[in-house]
């Protein structure tokens, strides 16, 4: 483990850094209000990938975070049981068989969705818990997403949470993707949705869906590019140390979980590499 005095000078050091590079797309003095969607029983990676760029891209833009559930308090990312399981979408060709999760972390609500601020990004993840609250018949996210959509320079959902989007009516005529494991249940909703299967993530106007769980960080890694400026967010994503996939119109994950539409003629890998430098790909020559 490092020190923590090495930790906060090396994070010192990202923020000071990128905090002089951005480029001009956006007055960086103006404070962009980013909120967050929680609810029990969401995916960890969902929330804390794309909180984790949006972190690090901080040291350069004011911004102001709000998680967003029906209370404040800590929110657990294990979900409730479901009442009837066959609820839940069905299980994957060819996966493990499901396990109830045991673990897994708290996030604090900061707002209810009656006191959250005014919003400039939107995100709403998915996870187990999506399930639930379609059992319930609750559309707390619904309707809250519905009250600030004008408001929103952009709402974006990752992986499931696009069954959000869809049930509030936004996704109608849209163009929309989620997750590829999950593709039969969330694809049921909405109205007219033109439902993407071999998208990484689809920009639709101001609205942005991404495919499953770590598709989120690419989803952001372009969304911030698009805002901020691509100097500034290569800076971030390789301080992580993160390659991004930057082809939106391509998941390999389709044709793994058989998604109807699915382009099987298309090679499985994807040749990512550092963003903003260029690279040559090593491939398998014997595939």
């Amino acid at each position: 483990m490092f020190p923590r005095t090495f930790k906060a000078v090396l994070l010192g050091f990202l923020l000071y850094f990128t905090a002089g590079v951005w480029a001009k797309p956006r007055d960086t003095s103006k404070v962009l209000s980013i909120g967050v969607v929680l609810f029990p029983g969401f995916q960890p990676l969902d929330v804390i990938g794309p909180l984790d760029m949006i972190f690090l891209l901080s040291g350069g833009q004011n911004m102001t975070l709000s998680t967003i559930w029906k209370e404040t308090g800590p929110i657990w990312a294990r979900a409730p049981p479901l009442a009837n399981s066959e609820a839940a979408p069905p299980p994957a060709e060819g996966t493990l068989p499901s396990t109830y999760p045991l673990v897994g972390p708290h996030i604090v609500a900061t707002h209810t969705f009656a006191s959250a601020p005014k919003l400039d990004i939107l995100l709403v993840p998915g996870g187990g818990g999506n399930v639930v609250l379609s059992e319930n018949n609750d559309t707390v996210i619904e309707d809250f997403l519905v009250s600030r959509f004008d408001e929103l320079e952009y709402l974006i959902s990752v992986c499931t949470g696009a069954v959000s989007l869809a049930k509030s009516g936004l996704l109608n005529g849209r163009n929309a993707t989620t997750s590829k494991y999950a593709w039969s249940w969330v694809t049921q909703f909405g109205q007219g949705v033109k439902w993407t299967p071999n998208a990484r993530w689809v920009e639709d106007g101001k609205i942005w869906t991404s495919s499953g769980v770590s598709s989120g960080l690419d989803m952001t890694y372009a969304l911030f590019k698009k805002i901020l400026g691509e100097k500034a967010t290569n800076i971030v994503v390789n301080a992580m140390e993160y390659t991004p996939h930057q082809d939106r119109h391509w998941d390999a994950f389709a044709v793994v979980h058989k998604v109807p539409g699915a382009d099987t003629k298309r090679p499985l890998g994807d040749c990512v590499g550092p963003a903003g430098y260029d690279f040559k790909c090593a491939r398998d020559k014997t595939h």
